[in-house]
């Protein structure tokens, strides 16, 4: 079995344009990230799933400057870009991790993949998001390429091919699907975010990078970033304020298995 992490990354997001480049420690945001996803056991190989946007050349550049696969595909349609990234690494499953996890736990990829390579024929789907528990900016979904091959076939609502798996989460009586929760059996989805889309999330993950970032050491854990916060709460409120803030707001009318308690409003500081 070939597990391939596929980082989805793309330099024209809305709110926070080339964030993926953004200067953290010194050098793109997106390679301290992907020095983090290498730290992970449990895969066979990384590669950096961009556009063919002109506006993307920096990326692909970037990444065969620093020795790191790249695949470029559709600019909004995530789930064909998976998927021919996936068929291009020839992968038997792919793990989807977005760029925009830059404080991401390699022991936490490590958790979910091991639930699906313990059991890869009994599941369709296996995730730590459905329904999440750990800090927003963990994410980890890991889809066998024969399911992501149906639901490219099958998939039509403009949001099931941007954002890849709601295909498969949205239909449990369908396809068979498991869920990692945090071992610790707190549920810290809604109130830390370690994700990055706004200039105040930018902040956030800087501090955290300059608090804890070791050059050639292990990379520091989500349990150390929680250490950290908790001595340093003013780095914690720089964008406590989005906690919760996810794209799920946008879809809940057509979606049927997240409901309004899954994401906040965005409210200003």
């Amino acid at each position: 079995m070939r597990v391939v992490a596929i980082i989805q990354a793309r330099m024209g997001s809305s709110r926070l344009p080339g964030k993926v480049m953004k200067p953290v420690l010194g050098r793109p945001l997106i390679l301290s990230m992907l020095e983090r996803v290498r730290g992970a056991r449990t895969l066979d190989e990384i590669v950096v799933a961009t556009t063919t946007a002109s506006e993307d050349d920096a990326v692909a550049t970037l990444m065969e400057e620093h020795g790191f696969a790249c695949f470029r595909g559709h600019a909004t349609d995530l789930l064909d870009r998976h998927l021919q990234a996936g068929r291009a690494a020839n992968a038997s499953a792919v793990v989807k991790i977005p760029s925009d996890c830059p404080l991401i736990d390699p022991r936490v990829i490590d958790r979910v993949i091991a639930a699906f390579r313990a059991h890869p024929e009994e599941y369709d789907f296996v995730s730590n998001l459905h329904p999440a528990t750990y800090p927003d900016g963990n994410d980890v979904e890991v889809i066998p390429m024969h399911a992501l091959e149906l639901g490219w076939q099958e998939a039509t609502c403009p949001f099931e091919r941007e954002h890849t798996t709601p295909f498969f989460w949205e239909r449990p009586e369908r396809f068979r699907i498991n869920n990692v929760t945090w071992e610790t059996g707190l549920d810290y989805s809604m109130s830390h975010r370690f994700t990055i889309d706004y200039p105040d999330d930018l902040a956030f993950v800087t501090a955290v990078f300059e608090g804890l970032h070791l050059p050639g050491a292990p990379p520091f854990s989500l349990n150390e970033i929680l250490s950290f916060l908790d001595q340093r709460p003013d780095v914690f409120r720089l964008n406590s304020y989005l906690a919760g803030v996810n794209w799920y707001r946008n879809h809940l009318g057509e979606l049927r298995t997240v409901s309004a308690k899954h994401t906040v409003r965005l409210e200003s500081p």
